[in-house]
């Protein structure tokens, strides 16, 4: 096949609000290294990583929520603290097919429909916890074709559409993470910012697991959730009850982190992957280690944990909540409708063809 040397995406220009975002019909497609292969987008989605890389909000000079990003630091406005080079192809999200393949990947595996792992550790040589991310460090998926590292594209089966498949990599495989990296079993769960795509995730994985599921949400998103699997809804002002807990899975950081620490049980565990209410929380350590809790941060990923998830997937076990789908040529639109946090589950985005 032979493949155009132009295509159209969105291209980020640099940080900053939506302005940064732009349709762009003159991209180059990429061209496949020995161990890469390039792949023709058919779906992405919204994530809060998109949206917080576009504004700078890893920088450390910002220490507020994520919807309230000021003065941000370009030296550091990225996951690894190293400065992008823009413009960048974000979308961390990938659902698309194998076009063409490096001089050292079977030819085989071209017309493979595949996801594209988020958190990558191919371009890290395997280092322990030292991770790449796709949509950042890595063009990604909002245009016509990507490229990325032949082991991470996971080929998929039919079990889901592509938009589906899309809404798969970057919200489950953190979901997933957190809950392995806090060895989630049969116990009592709470689970913050639950409506979200990550918080979803982590109430239907943690379903699969027999915990008893306590999710954190607005009451109107109530029905939604417990369709999802949660056992027991927590207004996300409510005051929450002590030593409730064995395991807290946190996306929200913010004011109220203090009380996620005192619902744990003794001997609980606490494990965060985002801080949409704010990175800069009170710790008072001697809740800490008077209850002998344990505090886990979950990035870095295995690669067991895609690999697990699409199992459960193909098995019939695991399908996303679709919260609503865009064009792509529509980005801004679709993250002003993540942003108004109205919605439950994943937003996807459909690429043209």
């Amino acid at each position: 096949m032979t493949l155009p040397k132009t295509m159209s995406g969105i291209a980020t220009l640099g940080h900053g609000g939506p302005e940064m975002l732009q349709w762009q019909t003159d991209l180059p497609v990429p061209t496949a290294g020995p161990t890469e292969v390039v792949i023709k987008v058919a779906a992405a989605a919204v994530n809060n990583t998109d949206i917080n890389t576009r504004v700078g909000w890893y920088s450390k000079s910002v220490t507020g929520a994520t919807d309230a990003v000021s003065d941000t630091n370009d030296d550091d406005g990225g996951w690894s603290g190293i400065p992008l080079q823009f413009p960048i192809i974000q979308g961390a999200d990938c659902c698309g097919y194998i076009v063409a393949v490096g001089a050292n990947v079977d030819a085989a595996r071209i017309g493979e429909r595949v996801i594209v792992r988020t958190m990558q550790s191919t371009g890290t040589h395997g280092a322990p916890f030292m991770t790449d991310t796709f949509g950042s460090e890595y063009n990604g998926g909002f245009a016509q074709y990507t490229k990325t590292f032949a082991a991470e594209a996971y080929a998929v089966n039919d079990t889901l559409l592509d938009a589906e498949w899309a809404a798969i990599p970057c919200a489950f495989s953190t979901a997933e993470n957190m809950l392995q990296r806090a060895s989630v079993s049969g116990e009592s769960v709470l689970i913050t910012g639950a409506s979200g795509g990550v918080g979803a995730a982590a109430v239907q994985l943690a379903r699969l697991r027999g915990a008893d599921v306590w999710a954190m949400t607005q009451p109107t998103k109530a029905d939604a959730v417990t369709a999802l699997g949660a056992d027991h809804i927590v207004a996300r002002d409510a005051p929450l009850p002590t030593r409730q807990f064995d395991v807290v899975i946190d996306l929200v950081g913010g004011p109220a982190w203090p009380a996620l620490l005192d619902s744990l049980k003794r001997g609980g565990r606490y494990v965060t992957a985002g801080a949409i209410a704010g990175p800069i929380v009170d710790l008072d350590l001697r809740t800490l280690y008077l209850n002998d809790l344990t505090l886990f941060g979950s990035t870095f990923q295995p690669t067991s944990v895609f690999g697990d998830l699409i199992g459960y997937v193909q098995a019939g076990k695991l399908r996303p909540h679709i919260a609503a789908n865009y064009d792509l040529q529509d980005i801004h639109a679709a993250q002003a409708a993540f942003n108004a946090k109205t919605h439950v589950g994943k937003i996807t985005l459909t690429v043209p063809q």
